[in-house]
């Protein structure tokens, strides 16, 4: 069977996915679970990534583990980045996987006006009391937001991965997709999917009750046996 590789979400890491990994190789399965650039591990990039630049990443790690053809599952970010790559480089796929992806930024002015005043407060740092005033003008925009939780170069890393709308590449996917999605997600909800579902040729959708954005951590169980139905040979 090919090797499963997967691309956990953002402000995840490897460990998060330690039980799906270990369900999938009890069945047989090779897996790999990389902590991408700025998470877990693995040191941030040296200068702000967009999701392109983590597709990038993604070619170079199969290729230094010699990884020629995979099942790719993407979760969240990740699935943003697994869209991405499967579009690039169809020939490695062999089926794609996106779990609770993200991707789908249409009309979300909210981001955008953070995205602008992030940048617009950058450029006052020499002011004084500029780190009392961003603290909290960024508790009052960013409440809710992954933003507060990043450091360095991954926050403009992260507006980087927020502007980016990705909805009109999903009728590229040319590869078999599953896409599996927690019912009650409120981060990727499940209009997500269908969206996707209706650009996707040929996808599969299978829902989870009661999982919000998590399932690989709120039912491991059941979102490795979909997995495991999906990949294998039929």
């Amino acid at each position: 069977m090919n090797p499963v590789l997967i691309l956990h979400g953002w402000g995840s890491c490897a460990k998060n996915w330690d039980r799906v990994k270990e369900l999938l190789e009890n069945q047989g399965c090779k897996v790999f679970v990389p902590d991408l650039p700025g998470f877990g591990e693995t040191p941030p990039p040296p200068k702000p990534w967009s999701v392109d630049d983590y597709t990038d990443w993604v070619k170079d790690f199969c290729e230094k583990n010699n990884l020629s053809q995979i099942f790719l599952l993407g979760h969240s970010f990740g699935g943003s980045v697994a869209v991405k790559f499967s579009i690039k480089y169809p020939k490695r796929i062999k089926k794609l996987i996106l779990v609770d992806s993200a991707g789908i930024r249409r009309k979300r002015l909210k981001k955008e006006i953070q995205k602008k005043v992030a940048h617009f407060l950058n450029n006052f740092s020499f002011l004084p009391f500029y780190g009392f005033v961003r603290k909290i003008a960024y508790k009052i925009l960013f409440r809710h937001s992954d933003y507060l939780l990043t450091e360095g170069v991954m926050k403009e890393t992260y507006l980087n991965v927020i502007k980016e709308d990705i909805s009109n590449i999903f009728s590229n996917i040319s590869v078999p997709t599953l896409l599996i999605w927690g019912k009650k997600d409120n981060i990727t909800p499940l209009r997500h999917a269908h969206f996707m579902k209706e650009k996707i040729s040929g996808v599969e959708l299978e829902i989870i009750p009661n999982v919000k954005h998590n399932p690989h951590r709120e039912a491991p169980e059941i979102l490795s046996e979909k997995v495991l139905n999906f990949i294998k040979p039929r």
